[in-house]
């Protein structure tokens, strides 16, 4: 695949994502993978994969799902499925899901330059597209807590070694921020976005939706 030329921002405003710049790729979130994560709890892994999936249609950022071998490995997992049940998921052997032309130029169809990744395992079928990607011109943004590794180690070195190549680490928490970026603005989605907050936030969830119970009590005195 010929190279982008796009301009990698590690600094300032054009360094955060928006959801008008922004392409989220969900790389084999599948049984098999699941079953050998231990860098991450995979329970959480799941809860963010689910949250990053469902803030990227909430805001319109064309989504990319990919599986490896399914029919060994597992179908991806229902919550991502669930988000979006009329897309089926490229299918590949490949182990780079980048050498398997059908995805890159499903990516490259997007005509997106920054690329939010996640998937299983980090220090295999994450880190080998996200550095060929980075290589060819796009800006990829790593999300760290929905991907994980087959050890805490494999999960770290490989994160070290993308960061070294340039990639951004993220969360997905950090990634909705970005995607909203003003609480102002996209009032038409907030309802939705505290609701996706809440439900997968963990504790910074269940404080939002105390806050929420606050404002209400305060504006029935």
């Amino acid at each position: 695949m010929s190279a982008v030329a796009a301009p990698l921002s590690y600094t300032g405003l054009p360094a955060l994502l928006t959801p008008e710049d922004s392409a989220l790729l969900l790389i084999d979130h599948q049984g098999a993978q699941l079953a050998n994560l231990h860098s991450n709890e995979p329970q959480l892994v799941v809860n963010n994969a689910i949250a990053l999936a469902k803030t990227a249609k909430l805001f319109g950022v064309p989504t990319v799902l990919t599986t490896v071998v399914a029919a060994r490995s597992g179908n991806i997992i229902k919550g991502i499925h669930d988000v979006w049940p009329d897309q089926q998921p490229i299918d590949r052997t490949f182990i780079n899901a980048w050498q398997d032309t059908r995805f890159a130029n499903a990516v490259k169809k997007t005509g997106r330059k920054k690329l939010v990744m996640a998937g299983l395992w980090t220090e295999v079928c994450v880190a080998m597209p996200a550095l060929q990607a980075q290589g060819e011109g796009y800006d990829v943004y790593v999300v760290s807590d929905a991907s994980g590794g087959v050890s805490a180690e494999a999960h770290a070195v490989a994160m070290d070694r993308m960061i070294q190549a340039g990639i951004k680490p993220v969360t997905w928490l950090a990634v909705l921020c970005e995607w909203q970026r003003d609480w102002a603005a996209r009032q038409d989605k907030q309802a939705e976005l505290v609701g996706i907050l809440i439900d997968h936030g963990g504790s910074s969830g269940a404080a939002f939706a105390w806050g929420l119970q606050l404002l209400a009590s305060a504006a029935k005195a």
